[in-house]
């Protein structure tokens, strides 16, 4: 049986979340709903439980962070999951980085309601490592294989780099795919918004 979709109070007490920083969220998932109609930017079954599916979903990281303060940087971002929404949270420096520019005009177009300093930069990050300084944190949700993910990142990897990775049931194959072409070490924490879900933190990075 489904569960109830999680209300904006709901995850505001999972996750300890103040007044001023819930009224930004839901500023956020407004505009996400308005932008939906005209942009493709998550699937429209999701927005039944956008509070767990989404907001939820990308908050989960923030207990994950060392540091606040550590650039992170999100790619593929999308409709701002989970970059934006750790931003919001009080994550000092973050750039998202995706190549359709409608995307990054909504990106940009929530920074600004929601008053949150973010950079948001649109093309292929593969091509940006001038544009960007090497970030301590790397994230990405729902963008590509493992594989294709490191592939992607090559340039932006240092030995302190840390990666989230949101996966699902394919994360073991994805896993030991990756293993065929780099060296790395890998946790597995269990999502609390899927069951079947996972974010892998993946650091000590090395290509073969």
């Amino acid at each position: 049986m489904a569960a109830d979709p999680l209300t904006p109070e709901s995850f505001a007490e999972a996750c300890d979340v103040s007044r001023e920083t819930l009224a930004r969220l839901q500023i956020y998932v407004d505009l996400l709903r308005r932008w939906q109609t005209a942009i493709n930017l998550v699937s429209p079954n999701s927005l039944a439980d956008v509070w767990r599916r989404h907001v939820w979903d990308s908050a989960q990281l923030l207990p994950q962070l060392d540091d606040p303060a550590a650039p992170v940087l999100d790619i593929g971002s999308g409709a701002g999951f989970p970059g934006l929404i750790l931003a919001i949270l009080g994550v000092e420096t973050v750039t998202l980085v995706d190549s359709d520019a409608r995307k990054g005009s909504f990106l940009r177009e929530v920074a600004r309601q929601t008053d949150t300093p973010v950079t948001v930069l649109t093309g292929r990050v593969e091509t940006m490592a001038d544009r960007i300084a090497p970030p301590a944190v790397i994230t990405a949700r729902a963008v590509a294989s493992l594989p294709l993910l490191l592939e992607t990142i090559k340039l932006y990897i240092r030995p302190n780099t840390v990666c989230f990775f949101h996966k699902g049931r394919q994360a073991e194959a994805e896993i030991a795919a990756a293993r065929e072409g780099w060296r790395f070490q890998v946790t597995r924490i269990p999502s609390h918004t899927d069951a079947s879900g996972v974010i892998l933190k993946v650091e000590d990075i090395a290509c073969d």
